[in-house]
């Protein structure tokens, strides 16, 4: 099968890898039909992630048809057509029973990761069971695939953690698809303002479309200024970080009120500074969070209702043949007008 390939810092590869096979009875293997590209996987080609080995198949997203299952598996058969989570769980370790799937002790975020992924023709799940869902007959396959991570990250690691409620005031960092799909999700707590801020004039008028209250352009500098004019000097009530580098940290930590809060959502590849000489007394929580998915059922209803549309963030289409261009597509966002990009296989 064709399969696309994380070589080392740097270096990536379309080859021929063989099927994977069923390798324990909760297994299933899935032909993937649609998957995309993720800012993890670009964090990864830049070395940034130690768990991933050069060699590994890269990618955490997509729908699919079952294709094998092992002979544990019950709630899935030959046939079915299934989203994938970006999150393996087993159900039944500490973890998730307390919900923090993406720290099961034998799954958790290992697709792509410490395991192949799915950017090729074919997967295998470990945990099928519990790690697969469903997809209903007419539902937006397309919709759907944004549901194996980018949803339920910018919802659960941004909007959840960060308290976003009814009247209060956000302002989200960072107007990649991450971002945008907080800010869609942000929407269902209905804040007064919901501020996006980035360095991009295109991806900010995508954010106007999508909802944004306010854009800012913080090339200039005057980010903060502006946030503190438009939330009477005080700042925000929750600060969403969700592009995963120090100076956009930085900024966060210069946006948020006394008793706010800092979601951060950002893969981190280099250390920031915690200014704690002044924010020991301003009575501000942050947050960290690998998703867990635990959101995804309430998530699939959501879409399907169409009370959010996360087609919207899709900008680009490619075949597997195609995936190398599709990286360069995504990874030159500036230039390309890019959000997701969707990759189609010949199933």
């Amino acid at each position: 099968m064709k399969a696309f390939v994380y070589k080392g810092p740097g270096l990536k590869a379309l080859e021929d890898r063989p099927k994977p096979t069923i390798q324990a009875p909760g297994d299933a293997i899935v032909k993937i039909v649609k998957t995309t590209i993720c800012g993890t996987d670009l964090h990864i080609l830049k070395g940034d992630v130690a768990t991933c080995a050069p060699g590994r198949i890269l990618g955490h997203e997509g729908v699919g048809i079952v294709d094998a299952v092992g002979a544990g598996v019950t709630t899935f058969k030959v046939g079915d057509r299934v989203l994938i989570s970006c999150i393996s769980s087993c159900g039944k370790c500490e973890y998730c029973r307390r919900g923090m799937f993406s720290h099961c002790t034998t799954g958790g975020w290992i697709l792509g990761n410490e395991i192949d992924g799915t950017q090729a023709e074919y997967v295998r799940t470990p945990h099928a069971d519990t790690s697969l869902y469903p997809i209903p007959s007419g539902a937006d396959e397309e919709a759907l695939v944004m549901l194996s991570d980018i949803l339920p990250t910018g919802f659960e690691c941004g909007v959840l953690n960060g308290k976003v409620a009814p009247g209060s005031t956000l302002a989200i960092v960072g107007a990649g698809p991450i971002g945008l799909a907080a800010l869609l999700t942000a929407q269902l707590y209905s804040p007064s303002e919901i501020i996006m801020i980035d360095l991009d004039d295109n991806r900010l008028e995508f954010a106007r479309q999508f909802g944004a209250t306010r854009t800012i352009n913080s090339a200039d500098g005057t980010a903060v200024v502006k946030v503190k004019a438009l939330t009477d000097g005080h700042g925000v009530d929750t600060a969403i970080e969700a592009v995963g580098v120090p100076a956009t940290f930085q900024l966060c930590q210069d946006l948020v009120a006394p008793g706010g809060i800092i979601a951060n959502i950002g893969v981190h590849g280099r250390k920031v500074e915690l200014h704690l000489e002044r924010l020991w007394s301003q009575n501000i929580a942050i947050t960290t969070r690998l998703v867990d998915t635990a959101t995804t059922p309430m998530l699939l209803k959501t879409v399907l209702a169409k009370k959010i549309d996360p087609t919207r963030l899709i900008t680009h289409h490619f075949k597997l043949d195609q995936i190398l261009d599709a990286y360069d597509t995504f990874e030159r966002a500036a230039d390309t007008k890019a959000l997701k990009v969707v990759i189609e296989t010949n199933a």
